[in-house]
């Protein structure tokens, strides 16, 4: 057998073991609400050629590819437990188990790495939490799909309605072209799964799921509980409202708490979910995601902070062009925002800097920022230049991100890759809030330049689901758990 025969023979064997990894991975998600992580990304619903590859990705981040025969047997130990709602990363399990020499099986590894999930200490599978969604725009969509997968369980959160703008007479013609919306996305795909409209009933059925559309042109409008809808989380994507008087008009009848998908002015909190998403007080019903700027920037920042300490920073933010620009030159009320955004790069100003100030309290050091936007569709980048507290070498600042990424309670918030050919549109899809180029950083004794790749639509989108479950109660414990 020549070495090619041997590179396929093994491939195929991957192939059937991550097969085999499927039914037991859906299983665990559908009946026991368990999440399955490989280095902080979910295999639920995932292809076979997915599973593999992001196996073969944790030599990128750990430096040792890690293999599906390596992995294979946590899965089935953790099928075997008495599981409760949880997310369990077997990379880290997998990853551990190779540093632990105390002669363990993986069964006694395992089920010591998981006890807060198991037994008496385990939580109990909690009601689903109604959701609405007001405004159905980028966010709206890349929300709702999020939604709707993790609906999967049957006890999260549940997405029962989405409210826009009355139909002018024509609701039929309108949910149908809202569907397709959701349907098909020229950037990130088709959706996966079913998509149908009810319209008879202003109904779309995705994966099983009803949700019902609301017209209405104004929060006042709206009675939610005449639609069974009770202690609903209301997603507000329309930014018209950023204040806390403004955002309080969508607490009517069945709604329980607001989360604005853009920054909050005056005294609402602006949250980056694994920064200060724990400050969030048990009755505050108001509440703002800041901007996918300062969730991409301030992760790192603290990540920096931390270790080396910061003594001020300065931003500069290569922007995808957004909806709120023009195709062509036309009136628009910013000063260069009217000019055609396909054709230009657009110097524009940018609030993410001084939003760090909320999500970072403690951090006393000065950060500035500006904007560029630019002709690409999606994904961004944010170059973080940083005064640090100290001298230090690249290679210890990149060490330091890349344990972040990988074991530090940030490690949803911040990716990290070794690429060297990574280019934006890599990048789509990523459910980080950031990704550091390891290749780009530059250091100089106490100076720092980190390049922060982020899906300013789609990782956003996932920090917004991270603050909703938190606030809703539905956000699970992960295991093994992050180092502190």
């Amino acid at each position: 057998m020549t070495l090619n025969d041997d590179s396929f023979t093994n491939w195929k064997n991957r192939e059937e073991i991550a097969e085999s990894m499927i039914p037991i991975i859906g299983k665990l998600h559908r009946e026991r609400d368990v999440t399955v992580l490989l280095h902080s990304r979910s295999l639920v619903n995932k292809s076979v050629v997915s599973i593999l590859k992001t196996h073969r990705f944790a030599r990128q981040i750990a430096g040792a590819e890690l293999s599906v025969t390596e992995t294979l047997p946590f899965l089935k130990t953790l099928a075997e437990l008495d599981l409760g709602p949880s997310q369990i990363d077997i990379g880290m399990l997998a990853a551990t188990y190779r540093e632990d020499d105390r002669g363990l099986s993986v069964a006694e590894f395992t089920a010591e790495a998981v006890a807060g999930a198991t037994g008496a200490n385990k939580i109990e599978r909690r009601e689903g939490r109604d959701v609405v969604l007001y405004g159905f725009g980028r966010i709206g969509r890349l929300v709702a799909r999020l939604l709707i997968e993790k609906s999967g369980s049957g006890n999260g959160l549940r997405l029962r309605a989405i409210v826009v703008r009355g139909g002018g007479g024509r609701a039929a013609e309108d949910i149908v072209k809202r569907a397709s919306l959701l349907r098909r996305d020229s950037i990130h795909g088709q959706f996966q799964g079913t998509i149908t409209v009810d319209e008879a009933n202003s109904t779309i059925v995705a994966n099983g799921n009803a949700i019902k559309v609301i017209y209405a042109n104004d929060p006042s409008e709206i009675d939610y509980t005449a639609y069974g809808i009770k202690d609903a989380i209301l997603i507000d994507n329309t930014g018209k409202w950023r204040d806390r008087e403004g955002l309080s008009e969508h607490l009517r009848p069945g709604i329980d708490k607001v989360v604005l998908t853009a920054p909050g002015k005056g005294d609402v909190p602006n949250i980056v979910h694994g920064v200060n998403h724990d400050t969030i007080k048990p009755d505050e019903q108001i509440l703002s995601c800041a901007s996918c700027t300062t969730n991409a920037i301030v992760p790192p920042l603290k990540a920096m902070a931390d270790e080396f300490g910061v003594q001020r920073g300065h931003v500069e933010t290569v922007h995808s062009f957004t909806n709120d620009q023009n195709l062509l030159d036309n009136y628009h009320k910013a000063d260069r925002r009217g000019r055609s955004a396909p054709l230009n790069m657009v110097i524009t100003e940018t609030g993410a800097a001084s939003a760090v100030a909320k999500a970072l309290p403690d951090l006393k050091a000065p950060i500035t920022g500006s904007s560029i936007r630019v002709p690409v569709p999606d994904v961004s980048i944010a170059i973080l230049s940083l005064r640090l507290g100290r001298e230090t070498t690249r290679e210890e600042v990149l060490d330091h991100l890349r344990d972040v990424s990988l074991t530090s309670p940030l490690k949803r918030q911040i990716d990290f890759t070794t690429a060297p050919d990574a280019v934006s549109s890599d990048f789509i899809g990523s459910r980080h809030a950031s990704i550091v180029d390891a290749g780009a950083t530059k250091v100089d004794g106490d100076n720092a330049i980190l390049y922060l790749w982020y899906d300013n639509e789609f990782g956003y989108s996932c920090q917004v689901i991270r603050v909703v479950q938190h606030v809703s109660g539905v956000e699970y414990p992960t295991y093994p758990a992050p180092a502190v």
